[in-house]
């Protein structure tokens, strides 16, 4: 029991990690970039190809997360600006940045080859054991530590600096942000720089245990996807990473419950229960959950 518990907050975190980056791209431009699990995917790829020839892992690491960055900026620049200047209220950006996915991914596949190549152990080959109960790899422990790390400076950005109430302002409203002399452009640039080093890091956190594959960014795009839904990412960015535990502990406990193929489809059974008794997630302020506690406090 508590090995499976102690492994799905590890992959959960993960998935947490993914669904923070969507949120951040949310919070900031009202959009959500769909291209973000082929970012996370550019990080392992080029992490591998530069392990692969020879040169240090976390010199691989480096420059997996400045490709990944580079390209969440294109993404925006290319699939996203032209979108809302033309239309800031349709739904143009969901056909342009899955597009743009495609074009990653199959840019991927191209250079790369459509087949898996190894990618670096990094801290797979270490291992804590909690009594006898559960052991974590030290990977593990570090997309943990990462997790919760990200999580803190987000919050920490989004309420105690200047940068993080511009992005707060220019969420709400962005014509009244640009009256006040801010760039919302600038802003938008560095949400979605921010958001593609979060879903490299996780790129990094899961890399160890799989392999290096042009085609890894769709599944762990919509399980991020998933993560973000089940915690209300969309109004808490943060609150994705407490539904991406949720969603790990889940997707662990089907495997040890089910069978080894439940994690395919349990995770959106566990999505499509929690929308049914709070569409806004769980961690929404809207949510029963959160208006009770809320409500407590008050008392």
């Amino acid at each position: 029991m508590l090995q499976f518990v102690a492994s799905g907050i590890a992959i959960g975190c993960v998935y947490g990690m993914i669904g923070m980056a969507l949120a951040i791209t949310f919070y900031v431009t009202r959009i959500i970039n769909f291209a973000q699990g082929q970012l996370m995917m550019v990080t392992v790829m080029v992490t591998a190809e530069v392990t692969g020839l020879g040169y240090s892992a976390w010199l691989g690491v480096v420059a997996g997360l400045a490709c990944s960055c580079i390209i969440g900026v294109l993404s925006y620049l290319i699939a996203v600006r032209p979108i809302l200047a033309f239309n800031r209220f349709g739904f143009g950006w969901l056909v342009s940045t899955l597009g743009f996915a495609v074009m990653v991914e199959n840019g991927a596949a191209w250079l790369w080859g459509p087949t898996s190549i190894p990618f670096p152990t990094i801290l797979n080959n270490t291992s804590v054991h909690f009594g006898e109960a559960a052991v974590l790899t030290g990977q593990q422990i570090l997309a943990i530590a990462t997790a919760l790390i990200a999580a803190v400076v987000f919050e920490v950005v989004r309420k105690r600096t200047l940068f993080g109430k511009i992005g707060m302002a220019t969420a709400a409203d962005p014509e009244m942000a640009s009256a006040f002399g801010v760039n919302t452009t600038t802003v938008a640039i560095v949400a979605f720089a921010a958001s593609a080093l979060l879903a490299g890091l996780a790129g990094v956190m899961i890399g160890p245990s799989t392999f290096a594959n042009p085609y890894l960014g769709d599944t762990f795009g919509t399980y991020g996807f998933i993560a973000m839904m089940i915690g209300g990412g969309t109004e808490r960015p943060v609150a994705a990473l407490y539904g991406g535990i949720l969603l790990g502990l889940s997707a662990e406990g089907a495997n040890a419950l089910i069978n080894s193929r439940a994690s395919d489809w349990f995770p959106f059974l566990v999505l499509a229960l929690i929308l049914v008794v709070s569409p806004r997630g769980l961690f929404s302020s809207q949510s029963p959950l959160m208006r009770r506690r809320v409500a407590a406090a008050a008392r």
